[in-house]
């Protein structure tokens, strides 16, 4: 590699010293002078003013241009990480929605078998008693319970009831279903 950065100089030298020869000149002075080229360009490897300012300009660039690659490096490892992290979150979260529907679903079922059960237990009982017994739960309790209890034993439980006790049941019930549709 050496070999071809005295190439260019050597050609510059003789063409140099041909048009000194050319032009009436001594040939020993264009030597000499292209030899004093040679040997400045050779012995200083330092560039041109406007070259070292070129290069120190596009070293502090590529110095620029490395960071801001690593920082977009480490900011999108820290998104893949938030990412891997909401990731777990969303499924944490979807396997605890999985068991409060399950919960819920357990919940409403047994509810639902007390709330059966209890219904039996007053549709078993005299209608007499139950009458008394509905005649101290508020209107909206009773409610739930005679709509839930076969017509035939309801309508005995009804008759035994107070005539406000009794409107006041009716009506709850008849009015329940009323906002269905809207």
């Amino acid at each position: 590699m050496k070999t071809r950065t005295y190439v260019l100089p050597v050609v510059i030298l003789l063409l140099v010293a041909s048009v000194g020869t050319r032009f009436g000149g001594s040939a020993a002075a264009a030597l000499a002078k292209g030899a004093e080229t040679l040997t400045q360009s050779h012995d200083s490897h330092t560039p041109a003013p406007d070259v070292a300012a070129l290069l120190e300009a596009l070293k502090t660039r590529e110095m620029a241009v490395v960071e801001r690659e690593a920082a977009l490096d480490e900011r999108h490892a820290q998104l893949e990480q938030v990412e891997q992290d909401l990731r777990a979150q969303l499924d944490e979260l979807r396997q605890a929605e999985v068991a409060l529907r399950a919960t819920i679903a357990q919940a409403d079922s047994a509810a639902e078998d007390d709330l059966g059960r209890l219904t039996a237990v007053y549709e078993n009982m005299k209608p007499k008693d139950a009458a008394d017994l509905f005649s101290t739960m508020d209107a909206d309790f009773a409610a739930g319970f005679v709509a839930r209890m076969r017509p035939e034993i309801a309508a005995d439980i009804m008759a035994g009831l107070p005539p406000e006790n009794a409107y006041a049941i009716s009506a709850i019930l008849a009015g329940r279903n009323q906002n269905a549709g809207q």
